[in-house]
């Protein structure tokens, strides 16, 4: 096993040297954190060192002093989902608004059968993202439904939709395919699935609006290639390889360039065209030709 070098403490003495993460290169979020517990808890025990000698009224004054500051640092523990799920929004940004970086999405006020699908789909692996997986491994069914709701029951602003990068005539091929689809080879129109508004429909159907293209484009080529999967029967799977990719690039250019607002709708005006996994409005079956 790999070791750090020895490195000696004030007096001279040795210190043990602390073994290295094996699986560190694979965890960089997690050794960060866990860097920083480390970091933590060092200047923690450094403390009390620093004012040993301080004593008398001095040591009062500073206590009254670096008390607010204390307190600010430490906030209380409040034991409610808004505190637990700070793990989350460090990634999604505050409230599950999404963050700047335009890879992480927005979970705030998806459809809540739909954010416990995907977390389900992370726990079992279905969908592959190590910091991901790791944080729900051990997480319950029933934790995960709350975690579900909490987000799904907030209601925060969206951003503005980004400015278009592509030419015209890509962003109308965009907009056909979702409002119409492509009868000729039996591709849905996205708006069949994900509602008129595109905002989703209720319980597990989410919008697509509101996303930045960058993700869009991640997550279509995901479902393409395989690397992200659903509950069967997969139908994004299937409508993604039905897509060349120039294909997914107008479809994402086209959604991330429309303004996003409301909430996802109630239900669907028909049945889904297609056969999905883990969505409570089921295609109609199959009938023989």
């Amino acid at each position: 096993m790999a070791t750090r070098p020895r490195v000696r403490s004030r007096d001279g003495s040795p210190i043990r040297p602390m073994p290295v993460d094996r699986h560190a290169e694979r965890r960089p979020a997690v050794r960060s954190f866990r860097s920083g517990m480390r970091l933590a808890a060092l200047q923690t025990m450094a403390k009390p060192r620093a004012t040993h000698h301080i004593r008398g009224p001095l040591a009062l004054s500073l206590a009254l002093v670096l008390a607010p500051f204390a307190a600010a640092a430490a906030p209380p523990f409040e034991d409610t989902m808004a505190q637990r799920v700070l793990a989350c929004t460090g990634c999604h940004g505050p409230q599950g608004r999404a963050a700047p970086d335009g890879y992480y999405p927005r979970i705030a006020g998806k459809p809540p059968g739909y954010l416990y699908n995907q977390l389900l789909n992370f726990r079992e692996l279905r969908r592959h993202y190590a910091l991901m997986n790791d944080l729900l491994l051990p997480l319950s069914d029933g934790y995960l439904h709350e975690i579900a709701e909490h987000f799904a029951g907030l209601d925060v602003a969206y951003p503005p939709p980004q400015p278009p990068r592509e030419d015209a005539a890509t962003i109308e091929r965009g907009r056909l395919i979702v409002t119409e689809g492509d009868p000729s080879r039996r591709l849905p129109a996205c708006v069949q699935c994900h509602g008129a508004a595109m905002m989703g429909v209720s319980p597990t159907i989410p919008g697509l609006l509101g996303l930045p293209r960058d993700y869009l484009n991640a997550q279509l080529g995901a479902f393409r290639n395989g690397s992200r999967r659903a509950q069967a029967p997969d139908c994004m799977a299937e409508v993604a390889k039905a897509l060349s990719p120039d294909e997914i690039g107008a479809v994402s250019a086209w959604l991330a360039s429309q303004p996003a607002a409301g909430k996802p709708a109630g239900s669907l005006p028909g049945p889904l065209p297609l056969s999905c996994g883990g969505v409570d409005n089921p295609a109609p079956a199959a009938t023989k030709p």
